[in-house]
């Protein structure tokens, strides 16, 4: 039997326009996002959030940044996941999370890109996870190597890249879609 895990991974205010961590068009992943969460909840089928903890102090504005953003909240009965590292495996319950629901197929989505989808996509392997990742359901950032600018485009395109076949089936959301 098929058991199917979404895994959203750092969808957060501060990857967005008023955050300190800005991204390449977030919204536009995260309403993708959107449309994937909203299937698993229509199909009952689990979904665990994973939220990238920042020391914010008691500053109001800076819990805000941290919360998951608007488009994809976590309702009640589905996990939350918080972790320190990039890998969403690293020290965290992600693990026994997935081993109680007793998950072989993870479809992840989120933010950065080069930074916790990777991460977590290549750790999934250890694990044995058949693993989808949802590209145009994550995004990323500029980088900058030996003084030269990369963009975000060509960051994302980059990791999609490494990451198909090895490590995980890359598709957009509209193949996803059409698959199920």
């Amino acid at each position: 039997m098929n058991h199917d895990v979404l895994i959203l991974i750092d969808i957060q205010n501060m990857y967005f326009s008023e955050g300190a961590y800005q991204l390449h068009e977030p919204e536009k992943a995260a309403e993708k996002a959107a449309i994937l969460l909203k299937k698993f909840r229509e199909e009952q089928k689990p979904v665990i959030h994973v939220m990238h903890r920042f020391p914010v102090g008691d500053q109001a504005e800076g819990r805000y940044l941290l919360e998951f953003n608007e488009a994809v909240l976590p309702q009640a009965g589905e996990t939350i996941i918080e972790k320190d590292y990039p890998s969403a495996f690293l020290q965290t319950g992600l693990k026994d999370a997935l081993d109680a629901l007793h998950a072989n197929t993870l479809v992840i989505a989120g933010m950065m890109t080069h930074m916790c989808i990777d991460t977590t996509v290549r750790a999934a392997q250890n694990y044995d996870y058949k693993v989808t990742v949802i590209d145009d359901a994550c995004t990323t950032k500029d980088l900058v190597w030996k003084g030269e600018t990369i963009d975000a485009k060509t960051v994302h395109a980059s990791i999609m890249a490494s990451l198909q076949g090895t490590f995980a089936t890359v598709m957009g959301i509209d193949k996803f879609m059409q698959q199920q």
